[in-house]
C-alpha cells in the first residue's frame, strides 16, 4: 500500500503570485483547465496500490476542504486535507502528521510540493526506490526526483551531487552560492517510513534548544522544520538518500507568468493522456478556428469568427464576441472579451471585462530556447532601475478594460475600472 502527500503552504507563502492568488488559493489556480494540484492527484492515480492522498498546509479549511472532497467523489480514492495549527515548514508539516501518513502501514510515501508543474514519473521514482532498498546496505529512506538545469540557474534550486554508479546522493546544498552541480531538486520525493526516526531527532534537538534559547521574542515554532536544509543536507552521504534523474518536462510556478509556460506543457501532454479534454483543430461552419492546443470549458460561449490558440485556456462561463484573437494566455471563469479584441500572453481574472477592439498583451518569459536545460526565470517585478520588468499582462478579478485602449505589460489588481490605455505599469 502506498500514500501521497501534497504540501501546499499557506496564504503568507506565494505572494509573487498576486494578484491571481488574491481571490483563489494558489494551489487551486486553474492551468490548463484544473486546480494545480488536481495535476499532482492525477499522476497519483496511476500509481497501482496507492490508496490514499493527504494535502497539508496551513490554508483555512473552507478553501481547501471543499476541494478535496470534490476530488474523493470524482475519482473514487481518499482525500483529506490536513490543516497545521500554524506554518511547520517542508518537513515540520509531515512528521506533525506523522500518525495519519503511518496509518494503515504504507511501503512508501510519495511527497509532492504544491508549486511544482511536471507530468510526474512517479511509478518510475517508485520503482527506483524500491530497487535502491533492495540493493542498500543501509535502509534507504529517499529517493529524490531530479533533472538538469543550467549552470548559472543551478543557484537558484538545492542542488544534488551523486555517484553515477550507484545515484546514491553524496552532497546536498539548498541553493548555494557558488556552483555545485547542475542535477537539482524537483521538489517530487519517495519516503520509507523510517524517515520519521531522522525527522523525529531533528525535532527532540529542536525542543531541546528551544528550552535552552527562548527568550519571550518569536523564536519559531518547535515544530518548524525545513525538509531540504534540516533532513535531506544531513543525510547526503550516509548511504540512505538517492536521486532519480529524468528528462521529463519539469518547472515550478512561483510568478503569475510562470502559469502560462505551465498552462502550455500540460495542454501539450494531454495530447496523449487526455485527447478529449482538447478542441479540435481547424475550424469554419459553427465552430471557432483553433491553432492546437486549445481547451475550452463546455459552459463557455465562442463566436464561430473567433480565432483561438495556440495554447490557450477558457474557463467556465466565458463569453468571447465575434472576431476575437487568443493566444497564449488563459481566460477566467465568467469573463467577457468583446468583438474584435486582441489577447497575447495574458491572463484574464474571474468575471473580468475586456471591451471592443481593446489590445491586451504580455512579454513572455518563457526559458532560453538556446540554452540546453533552461529553466523558468522567476524575475522580481522590479529590476535595478526601479522599473518593471517586462511580463505578462494580468487582470485580477472583475476588471474592466474599456473599448479601444491598449494594456501591455501591466498587472491590474481585482475591482478596478481602466479609464485609459496602459503601458508597464502596475494599477493598485
Amino acid at each position: 500500500m502506498l500514500k501521497a502527500v501534497i504540501l501546499i503552504g499557506g496564504p503568507q507563502k506565494g505572494t509573487r503570485f498576486r494578484p491571481l492568488s488574491l481571490d483563489i488559493p494558489k494551489p487551486l489556480f486553474p492551468v490548463a483547465g484544473l486546480p494545480l494540484i488536481q495535476h499532482h492527484i492525477e499522476a497519483c492515480l496511476a500509481i497501482k496500490g496507492l490508496r490514499e492522498i493527504l494535502i497539508i498546509g496551513f490554508y483555512p479549511v473552507s478553501q481547501i476542504q471543499p476541494f478535496a472532497s470534490e476530488m474523493q467523489q470524482l475519482y473514487n480514492i481518499t482525500v483529506k486535507y490536513l490543516q497545521e495549527y500554524v506554518a511547520l515548514g517542508t518537513a515540520g508539516g509531515l512528521y506533525h502528521f506523522r500518525d495519519q501518513i503511518r496509518f494503515g502501514n504504507p511501503e512508501a510515501f510519495f511527497v509532492m510540493n504544491g508549486d511544482v508543474c511536471s507530468d510526474f514519473p512517479l511509478l518510475e521514482l517508485y520503482q527506483f526506490h524500491k530497487a535502491a532498498v533492495e540493493k542498500s546496505d543501509k535502509t534507504a529512506l529517499v529517493t529524490i526526483m531530479g533533472t538538469e538545469a543550467t549552470r548559472h540557474q543551478s543557484l537558484n534550486y538545492g542542488c544534488i551531487v551523486t555517484n553515477r554508479e550507484t545515484f546514491e546522493v553524496t552532497h546536498y546544498v539548498e541553493k548555494p552560492s557558488s556552483y555545485v552541480s547542475t542535477l537539482i531538486n524537483c521538489g517530487v520525493y519517495v519516503f520509507s517510513p523510517e524517515i520519521f526516526h531522522t525527522i523525529g531527532a531533528v525535532h527532540m534537538k529542536q525542543q531541546e534548544q528551544y528550552s535552552k534559547n527562548y527568550n519571550g521574542n518569536g523564536y519559531r515554532d518547535t515544530g518548524y522544520i525545513e525538509l531540504e536544509q534540516e533532513i535531506i543536507a544531513p543525510l547526503a552521504g550516509s548511504g540512505q538518500i538517492y536521486a532519480m534523474p529524468v528528462t521529463n518536462w519539469w518547472s515550478q510556478l512561483k510568478t503569475a507568468g510562470s502559469a502560462i509556460y505551465a498552462n502550455r506543457h500540460y495542454l501539450q501532454l494531454y495530447r496523449t493522456k487526455h485527447p478529449e479534454r482538447l478542441c479540435a483543430s481547424g475550424g469554419g461552419g459553427d465552430t471557432c478556428v483553433i491553432y492546437p492546443d486549445v481547451l475550452v470549458d463546455k459552459t463557455a460561449s465562442i463566436h464561430p469568427t473567433a480565432v483561438l490558440g495556440p495554447n490557450v485556456s477558457i474557463g467556465p462561463g466565458v463569453t468571447v464576441g465575434s472576431g476575437v484573437r487568443i493566444r497564449e494566455s488563459i481566460v477566467l471563469t465568467d469573463a467577457t472579451i468583446e468583438e474584435h479584441s486582441l489577447v497575447l500572453h495574458s491572463i484574464i481574472g474571474r468575471g473580468s471585462r475586456v471591451g471592443r477592439w481593446a489590445r491586451v498583451e504580455g512579454t513572455p518569459s518563457d526559458p532560453d530556447p538556446n540554452k540546453p536545460f533552461a529553466k523558468m526565470e522567476n524575475l522580481p517585478l522590479f529590476n535595478r532601475d526601479g522599473k518593471l520588468n517586462p511580463s505578462i499582462t494580468i487582470l485580477g478579478c472583475s476588471v474592466s478594460v474599456p473599448s479601444e485602449t491598449i494594456l501591455l505589460n501591466s498587472i491590474v489588481l481585482p475591482n478596478k475600472e481602466l479609464a485609459r490605455s496602459i503601458k508597464n505599469e502596475i494599477i493598485l
